[in-house]
């Protein structure tokens, strides 16, 4: 059996960030990928590796090793 790939929506709890969140969780194959949701506002100790993927603001998605920065509603400097 395949190992499913990891998706990792970074998010601070704002509207933008809310609505993008619902609408990626609908677009993902939940049967390729194990989706991870990361609120940085309240987890944030994964700021470090948010940052470390390459995230620059939140809305965001890591998957395969990409950086999909969706909208903006927060950089991820104001939220260290």
């Amino acid at each position: 059996m395949k190992t499913k790939a990891i998706a990792t929506f970074y998010h601070a709890g704002c509207p933008v960030c809310i609505s993008a969140e619902q609408t990626v969780l609908n677009l993902i194959d939940p049967n390729k990928y194990h989706i991870h949701v990361v609120h940085l506002g309240e987890q944030s100790a994964e700021v470090v590796t948010a940052k470390a993927a390459g995230v620059q603001s939140v809305p965001a998605l890591v998957i395969d090793g990409q950086v999909l920065h969706i909208n903006f509603g927060a950089a991820i400097t104001d939220l260290a």
